[in-house]
């Protein structure tokens, strides 16, 4: 019988490739809402999907589904509690994208403090009188917080400690102090990383404890000079909170890769919001980063084909899997 695996959204060609030559027929979804999911995944015994999850209804949808790959690390969108007690493994690529969104924060960054996209625009209007009226920032030396530690916060504090040479804050429940101390990080709790750095920079999942982390108190933490960097999920940030932090000067700028609404209207006010570099959830996609993402989707695939499970984000549906 055919294995058909529905992507929801496009992944690199080569995971086609891959799936392919591993014995799956690669099927993209016409639309990647989830109703359209429900009336195309009937077949499907398996999926790959990115930032539309896969809801419960597509999900009972197919009775056939046997694996739930995430585009990723984020599982967020994927009701990972309905696929346990269907006994569906969902799995992700925590390291894929890693090193592109670590670059990525770099970028926001620089492009925030130097107001990159200003000046673009300012060059394109011929009005090179911008460089007089506006004031830009530096990195070299100065703080930056770094809020959660895992494999993406890391590689920042190390590129922007090398090449920056900034002093890097590091607020982290999981990792060691004495290690941090040993990198050349300081380990600081979370109100005095935002009262003393220069950039705050997010890298923690969203979880019950961590939605809204960032929101009126602590923007009014922060110094008046400050940045706030988010390139790890938009829900991190209380948005209503940061389109007013802007507004008022209470911080000087923000570049944000992610949102709380994949999807935002086009009147969101973040859209209008002065001094904030925005980006469609592209860190993690660069050229390099989708071919290896793709490339370990099919690989843990077929590993849980094989019964071999790698990256379960829900080990407890691994017993009562499908057969």
């Amino acid at each position: 019988m055919e294995r058909v695996c529905l992507i929801v959204q496009p992944i690199h060609a080569v995971g086609s490739e891959l799936l392919g030559a591993a014995g799956f027929t690669p099927r993209l979804a016409s639309k990647p809402d989830m109703a359209t999911v429900a009336r195309e995944i009937g077949d499907a015994v398996a999926v790959f999907t990115r930032s539309a999850g896969l809801d419960a209804a597509a999900m009972d949808a197919a009775p056939r589904l046997r694996a739930i790959g995430s585009h990723g690390v984020g599982v967020n969108a994927i009701d990972v509690a309905h696929a346990t007690a269907l006994g569906i493994p969902v799995f992700n690529t925590p390291d894929a994208n890693r090193v592109a969104v670590a670059e990525h924060t770099l970028t926001l960054m620089l492009a925030t403090a130097r107001r990159i996209p200003d000046a673009d625009r300012a060059t394109r209007a011929v009005d090179f009188d911008f460089k007089y009226q506006t004031p830009l920032g530096d990195l070299s030396g100065k703080v930056l917080g770094i809020v959660g530690f895992g494999g993406i916060g890391s590689r920042v504090a190390v590129m922007a400690k090398a090449a920056l040479g900034m002093h890097v804050l590091v607020a982290s429940r999981s990792a060691d102090p004495a290690t941090m101390r040993t990198l050349g990080y300081e380990p600081a709790a979370l109100d005095d990383l935002l009262t003393r750095s220069d950039i705050v920079s997010l890298h923690l999942p969203l979880l019950t404890q961590s939605k809204h982390l960032i929101g009126e108190r602590e923007l009014r933490l922060m110094k008046p000079s400050a940045l706030l960097i988010n390139t790890a999920r938009g829900g991190l940030v209380d948005e209503a909170a940061l389109v007013q932090a802007l507004a008022q000067g209470t911080i000087a700028g923000a570049g944000l890769d992610v949102f709380e609404s994949e999807q935002m209207p086009a009147t969101h006010p973040l859209l209008s919001a002065p001094k904030a570099v925005l980006t469609p959830h592209v860190g993690g996609s660069s050229q390099d980063a989708l071919r290896r993402t793709a490339e370990q989707l099919v690989e843990r695939l077929v590993a849980i084909f094989d019964r071999t499970a790698m990256n379960v984000v829900n080990p407890s549906a691994w017993q009562r899997r499908r057969v």
